[in-house]
């Protein structure tokens, strides 16, 4: 095995043992968020308890204050009775002294009701105030546990770095820059070669590829993720072609709302991946790069279905590919496609391609609109 690559081995676990850590680190702070968000909404609910036994407690001397003012009342209409001189002022002072004693009572079922609601509202008080204390021990404990972690993970991420900086030194400039840009984009810049196929996007590589890994004399490149390729022979479980047995494609479905399509020839853009998206009598068009999934140009929308709204798409080069993702899901890859979209999207290409040389086609990338590949 070359130096590169075995130290490009050592890299990539160095790399991922980062990424780790430093993911960890940053949700550390987010996990003691969490808590303190739950800690706020407990003390609003106490607050909330608390305060509502201090609205029972005024209304309760409000009325009592109305009953002490009306039993006044009743009082000074009863001096009052004994002073008229006719039968209609005195039942004037009886009706007001009636209904004096009407507001008493209500105000005293009024205290009666507080008075019931009373026990319920101080168990809401202390169960708020129990529920406080532990989630309050429980944060100081997760705030602890949250430093001593990050120390600890710092201080791995120190170790870490230096290990990567020279096992950085050990690898040829051109090899690493290919290495650090690939992983950029796809998480990880180096991929085992195992029967045949490149297990980082999971596509068949060309027999004069898979040999060239196999030698170990040079660095070989993935055609569809671009990861730099290693042969570990304890590892490979290559089949012999002659007893494989070839899996049949699944066809996509020719009136799926959304369709892609493979172009090895599209304008000046080379090698693209077309989706298409039929939606409420309109059709949208979106291109991105067949190696790096990066949009390229706007979303184009125009009116009726895809093959008609896009005429000038259907080649006799393009190919329709297996592939469907929910319009939300596009709209939240923003200007990239996802490794794993990607990935999915080339290895059905390398599938379609490997239906096409079956059926004798002279063009690998050519498929007519009758091709089942095409479909």
């Amino acid at each position: 095995m070359l130096s590169d690559i075995e130290n490009l081995l050592h890299l990539q676990e160095a790399d991922k043992e980062i990424r780790r850590l430093n993911e960890e680190v940053a949700a550390l702070p987010k996990r003691v968020a969490v808590i303190e968000q739950k800690l706020a909404g407990t003390k609003a609910d106490l607050e909330k308890a608390k305060a509502a036994v201090k609205s029972d407690e005024a209304n309760r001397r409000k009325y009592e204050s109305a009953i002490q003012d009306l039993h006044g009342k009743i009082s000074k209409y009863r001096d009052q009775s004994l002073a008229v001189k006719t039968n209609e002022q005195y039942k004037a002072l009886l009706q007001e002294i009636q209904f004096a004693e009407q507001e008493i009572r209500a105000n005293e079922d009024k205290i009666l009701d507080l008075m019931v609601n009373s026990e319920a509202r101080e168990k809401e008080v202390k169960a708020a105030e129990a529920e406080l204390k532990a989630e309050t021990a429980e944060i100081e404990k997760e705030k602890a546990d949250a430093r001593k972690r990050t120390a600890e993970d710092e201080a791995q991420l120190a170790d870490w770095n230096g290990k990567r900086d020279k096992l950085r030194a050990g690898v040829s400039e051109d090899v690493l820059r290919q290495y650090e840009r690939v992983m950029k984009f796809r998480g990880s810049g180096l991929a085992e070669v195992r029967a045949q196929k490149c297990m980082g996007c999971q596509v068949m590589l060309r027999p004069q590829t898979y040999n060239e890994v196999k030698s170990g004399q040079s660095i070989v490149h993935c055609d569809s993720c671009q990861r730099v390729l290693f042969y570990d022979p304890a590892t490979d479980q290559t089949e012999d072609p002659a007893v494989t047995v070839t899996k049949r494609r699944t066809r996509p479905k020719s009136d799926a709302p959304q369709a892609w399509f493979f172009r090895p020839d599209y304008a000046e853009d080379g090698e693209v991946l077309l989706v298409y998206q039929n939606e409420n009598g309109m059709a949208s068009r979106r291109i991105y790069d067949a190696h790096s999934g990066r949009q390229i140009g706007d979303i184009l929308i125009r009116e009726g279905n895809y093959r008609l709204a896009f005429p000038e798409d259907m080649t006799d080069s393009a190919i329709r590919l297996n592939g469907h993702f929910d319009p939300e899901v596009l709209e939240e890859w923003g200007t990239e496609m996802p490794t794993d979209a990607l990935d999915s999207l080339n290895a059905d290409l390398r599938a379609a391609q490997a239906e096409l040389r079956r059926t004798h086609k002279p063009d690998t990338h050519a498929a007519t609109a009758e091709h089942p590949a095409a479909r």
